[in-house]
């Protein structure tokens, strides 16, 4: 079954939507499996850049078919909203599918995220403050409200007071918050469901299917492995399972379809929101990397942290993924720097760690150990074979690569879908 996951190896915005466009041509269908609009891929394509939150990046090409698996929560303005945009500039939604079990992101979890956050003071997770924690436990509690929904007006309105009975004391009594009544939220969503309902479809089926056909299916993870609920760096992780595993969850396929496990890695590392990061730059040389790649969220517009790149953590991503193929993204930002530091182990209190600590405390208080290799100092955005590159840029890939334990694949130097040199991908 030629099914493949593409995800994250660091703490997201690592360049998957450009590498999920650059592939796609391969499939049949780009299957987004979990989160919401608190990520963001951008693609250029035919000279446009856009900025994609919920809908995979498949969309520009008329022969996928995307899908929005049952592990995301979509908030059904913003989905409406990126519908629209892409229809402006020319890129048909027609195709869209949404599963049936995906969970909605209602009004009240906007404020619930914002108030809660803000209730954190200076332990704040760094929230995008969009609802989807709140969606998240809501779903875990069996007070979410899905797609399915949709379909029949009274059910809906039954779940939304249902709902509304919890949620609106805690916006009342403890954050003194306006409340909503199920009136007003039928008729808010009443639009919306007609816009939505020919688009829901039962997704498993339609997956499993296809795989049995022999079609290819690409599995597009959002945020990266560190941000996982479960394997990230808890607490400061999103409320979704953003490894390779959650694209069986978040889909409804089995893992048995899964044959290739593609990471995305930049060539130094960025973080967006709080929490630890061992080999985080707070020099000219951060500010750098930070200014020549760009680095501002395409979802908040917040700038990322920068630092260099983290063996440690891509090697955690390999074995936590089972990575079978590695694609190192912003190779040519480093063209910026003279020397190159690459992480290769952390040290705390005398102890030597070659992977992620078990402990928060240990991680975050983790001293980088560094390996020093030498800068290029000249353009590669033009190169388009591994050949082309410097020497010093082939030593490095090959480094990296070695420290991962999983062949480096593609190489981004360049943010259009052209400036990617393949080095030995094939699906």
């Amino acid at each position: 079954m030629p099914g493949i996951v593409l995800v994250g190896a660091q703490w997201g915005d690592e360049g998957k939507g450009k590498i999920t466009d650059l592939i796609a041509p391969d499939f049949s269908y780009v299957v987004r499996y979990q989160g919401g609009n608190n990520a963001g891929h951008t693609v250029i394509a035919d000279g446009k850049t856009l900025a994609l939150h919920l809908i995979p990046s498949g969309i520009m090409y008329p022969s996928i078919t995307p899908v929005i698996g049952n592990g995301c929560v979509i908030d059904p303005h913003v989905l409406i909203e990126e519908m629209d945009m892409l229809e402006r500039e020319g890129f048909s939604t027609e195709r869209l599918i949404i599963s049936a079990k995906a969970h909605l992101i209602m009004p009240y979890h906007l404020d619930l995220d914002a108030a809660s956050e803000k209730s954190l003071g200076k332990n704040e997770i760094g929230t995008t403050k969009r609802g989807i924690g709140p969606a998240y436990m809501d779903k875990a509690a069996r007070l979410g409200i899905r797609v399915q929904d949709l379909l029949d007006p009274a059910i809906f309105k039954l779940k939304v007071e249902a709902a509304l009975e919890e949620k609106n004391r805690v916006l009342d009594k403890l954050y003194g918050l306006p409340t909503y009544t199920a009136e007003a939220i039928c008729a808010e969503f009443e639009p919306i469901a007609k816009r939505l309902i020919p688009h829901i479809a039962n997704v498993t089926t339609l997956l499993n299917d296809a795989l049995a056909a022999q079609e290819y299916v690409l599995f597009e993870g959002a945020q990266g492995t560190l941000l996982d609920i479960d394997h990230g760096t808890y607490p400061f992780v999103t409320s979704s399972s953003c490894t390779a595993g959650g694209a069986t969850i978040g889909s409804g396929v089995g893992p048995t379809a899964i044959n290739k496990v593609l990471g995305i890695a930049k060539a130094y590392i960025t973080r967006v929101g709080s929490g630890p990061f061992p080999t985080e730059l707070f020099d000219e040389v951060g500010e750098t990397l930070a200014t020549v790649g760009g680095e501002y969220g395409t979802t908040t517009g917040r700038l990322r942290r920068c630092g260099w790149y983290d063996a440690v953590i891509v090697r955690y991503a390999a074995e936590v993924n089972g990575l079978t193929d590695l694609c190192i993204t912003k190779l040519d930002v480093l063209s910026a720097v003279d020397t190159i530091k690459v992480c290769v182990a952390y040290e705390h209190e005398g102890k030597r760690y070659t992977t992620v600590p078990d402990t928060q405390t240990a991680f975050h208080h983790a001293t980088p150990i560094y390996e020093e290799l030498p800068g290029w100092k000249c353009d590669i955005t033009a190169c388009r074979s591994f050949e082309e590159l410097p020497q010093e840029a082939q030593d490095y890939i090959v480094y990296i690569e070695k420290l991962a334990g999983v062949p480096v694949s593609m190489v981004a130097v360049g943010p259009s879908r052209e400036q990617t040199i393949v080095r030995g991908w094939g699906v």
